[in-house]
């Protein structure tokens, strides 16, 4: 399958059948997260693969996870991250990110939904889960089996600012 289709393919899914999610296609959706480009390859992310009823549980005091069988807390490893020199921005965050942005995609190569999940409460997660200090949760990654009808893949025609809008070149 091309790139472009799987990302055109990919929409936040917020209603999960209850069919857990296979190891194995799991496993894949942890190796794109281990494979995903960090800041000087230093790796500051530490995920949290959640399925367990009192696991989800948890998680639902925090934050609605949609009814998904599985979810996924992305933390930033402050510890780990580089800083960029000139104005210490630590990256982080923007790792995170970018490993959720892969498991995002492998989980629709391999047929099931996901949404990220930004709205909640970290305090809630930190001590659900126990996370020391370095470890700050920034988002969560719930997945699935899509009980909602797909979205058309062509719908960012509609819904996205044209191209002509998102991008300027520089002038020679």
């Amino acid at each position: 399958m091309e790139f472009i289709h799987i990302a055109k393919q990919r929409s936040a899914v917020r209603n999960y059948t209850q069919k857990k999610v296979e190891p194995e296609k799991l496993e894949k959706i942890l190796e794109a997260a281990h494979v995903a480009p960090t800041a000087a390859n230093l790796q500051p992310v530490h995920l949290i693969a959640v399925q367990s009823q009192e696991g989800l549980h948890k998680i639902s005091k925090a934050a609605n996870i949609y009814g998904a069988p599985l979810a996924i807390l992305v933390c930033a490893d402050h510890n780990k991250a580089w800083v960029r020199p000139f104005d210490n921005k630590g990256t982080a965050d923007i790792d995170a990110s970018i490993v959720t942005d892969h498991m995002m995609l492998q989980a629709t190569e391999l047929g099931l939904g996901s949404v990220w999940v930004c709205y909640f409460k970290p305090d809630v997660l930190k001590k659900a889960f126990d996370l020391p200090a370095n470890l700050e949760p920034v988002n969560i990654l719930a997945i699935g089996y899509s009980a909602e009808k797909a979205s058309d893949p062509e719908r960012h025609l509609q819904t996205r600012i044209p191209v002509d809008k998102l991008v300027s070149y520089e002038h020679l």
